[in-house]
């Protein structure tokens, strides 16, 4: 590690921990940096006071293995987030984190609302049609703007395909986290 590297406290992964976001670079004089969030609500990043740090995978690596960071203060600025650290003083040592990966444990995200789903909990969820068709294996999620629609894997013909469902009231019945399970008003024929 460089000298202007914060003295950061090397830290088991959380066994629930999610990737939320990337450290782009240091934001002003005192040890502040700013946050590119992966989500376009990142309360995660704000609930929680502790985030852990892995090195970039592409580009310069100023450290190895996962560290702890102490977060005082985290709070959206543009179209970004910017935060401070207990460890980090400067500017030198907030630019020593410039591409770090963060991460946070599921259990500090805030509870979701009635009707309202983290993506990290949808994927890897079956989803079946209202006839109990099994329609595929939520893969990922896309938005479009306007909304977002769920990207399911299945298999056909020995290959794997994808269907494009919107995740919205009008298609998704129902969405049974602790049954791994979402029922939707949706032919599998429709993709065809």
């Amino acid at each position: 590690m460089s000298q202007n590297f914060p003295p950061l406290e090397p830290a088991e992964l959380p066994a629930d921990a999610v990737e939320v976001g990337r450290i782009a670079d240091a934001w002003g004089i005192k040890g502040w940096f700013r946050v590119l969030p992966y989500s376009a609500s990142p309360e995660a990043l704000f609930s929680s006071k502790r985030w852990y740090l892995q090195p970039a995978e592409k580009g310069a690596k100023t450290f190895t293995g996962t560290l702890r960071l102490a977060i005082k203060e985290a709070k959206e600025h543009s179209d970004a987030v910017v935060a401070s650290a207990q460890d980090v003083p400067d500017r030198n040592a907030a630019e020593a984190l410039k591409g770090a990966r963060i991460f946070v444990p599921r259990s500090s995200f805030p509870t979701a609302s009635t009707d309202e789903y983290y993506w990290v909990d949808l994927i890897g969820l079956e989803v079946v049609n209202r006839e109990g068709l099994a329609l595929g294996q939520v893969r990922d999620l896309m938005s479009t703007g306007p909304q977002t629609v769920l990207v399911i894997a299945y298999e056909q013909d020995g290959k794997t395909r994808e269907r494009m469902v919107p995740f919205v009231a009008a298609y998704v019945d129902a969405v049974d986290l602790p049954g791994r399970r979402i029922t939707v008003d949706w032919q599998a024929d429709f993709d065809v």
